[in-house]
């Protein structure tokens, strides 16, 4: 009987936030693994995840097909975990998430490697945002070259390392006002990033339906407004919730999209808000769910605690430690 030991795995983006957590719930499935990145030299936080020899980082750049196909090379299982929340210089949303997703997708149909893809809840070709549009595009490339590929939707990951949580704590750090945009009403339904991870290694491990799109969600559909007093809770942070209309976050964007840290916010980031971002009610029908996965997901109230108490005021307290039931 064959071993996860004689399977390759081929995993872009792996030195991510999503993807340090995809690594290391393959490597507990026994997989080798062969981390593609821009920097394979900033990949050294992986090696423990895994035993001797089993996490292998290699250089490639979506931009060069070539480096792309190579580390794809006797893989027989793609993961694309690429992505990113903000343009910056060469990294645009089309040729990350859109055309990157494509070369990648080619090149596992070249090796005849199947392929799992993490895209976004949102992704809509007619969507207001260039981030939903090119997740769109992205899966209907994928989708092109690997018909049986497997794609995941994630709500809003958090998780220690994420640009969510972690945003806003840092903002109430810094300042007495927290602005709401569109007041707060947006519906989201955070995901923990150790349930993204198992999705996926659920997905490599062939126990997800090959061509199938899933939707994964957490245990709870909550306003930002709701989201935001969870974060305040847990850092022990008292501040004013203060609503702001889309039209004017909107015009305030133009100038926090060059803003540092935690006060940056574009105006694609505004357009996404206008949008509920939850799992939707036809694939909660057909399955399509952690929960169809056999995955219980873990809620923000459980986890949020475990990381976000270095931004409470004092630092000196005890604190307990929720572990995830999937991670």
């Amino acid at each position: 009987m064959a071993s996860n030991l004689d399977t390759l795995v081929t995993v872009f983006g792996g030195s991510g936030f999503i993807g340090r957590h995809v690594v290391g719930a393959l490597a507990k499935r026994d997989f080798r693994i062969r981390v593609a990145v821009r920097r394979p030299d900033l990949t050294g936080h992986l090696q423990p995840l895994g035993k001797v020899g089993q996490i292998h980082a290699v250089q490639a750049n979506l931009r060069y097909p070539d480096s792309v196909q190579a580390a794809v090379r006797d893989a027989g299982i793609v993961v694309n975990l690429v992505g990113i929340l903000a343009e910056g210089g060469a990294q645009k949303f089309q040729a990350v998430q859109a055309q990157g997703a494509g070369a990648i997708a080619q090149a596992a149909a070249a090796v005849g490697a199947r392929m799992v893809h993490v895209s976004a809840i949102g992704a809509d070709a007619q969507s207001a945002s260039l981030y939903a549009r090119s997740k769109a595009a992205g899966e209907q490339a994928v989708l092109a070259a690997v018909p049986q590929a497997v794609i995941f939707r994630p709500s809003v990951v958090f998780g220690p390392e994420d640009q969510f949580t972690n945003r806003f704590a840092g903002l109430a750090r810094m300042s007495a006002v927290v602005p709401l945009i569109g007041g707060g009403a947006t519906k989201l339904q955070p995901v923990y990033v150790g349930d993204v991870a198992t999705a996926v290694a659920q997905a490599v491990d062939g126990k997800a339906k090959p061509g199938a799109t899933y939707e994964l969600g957490g245990p709870e559909v909550l306003t930002m407004r709701q989201v935001i007093e969870i974060i305040l809770d847990v850092i022990q942070r008292r501040r004013i919730l203060l609503s702001l209309p889309f039209g004017l976050a909107r015009l305030q964007a133009q100038l926090l999209q060059f803003a540092p840290g935690p006060l940056k916010l574009t105006p694609d980031q505004v357009a996404l808000l206008q949008v509920d971002n939850v799992v939707s009610e036809a694939a909660q029908a057909a399955g399509l769910t952690l929960q169809g996965l056999g995955i219980p997901p873990d809620s923000l109230q459980a986890i949020a605690p475990s990381y976000l108490w270095r931004f409470r005021a004092t630092g000196q307290f005890q604190r307990k430690i929720v572990e995830p039931k999937n991670s």
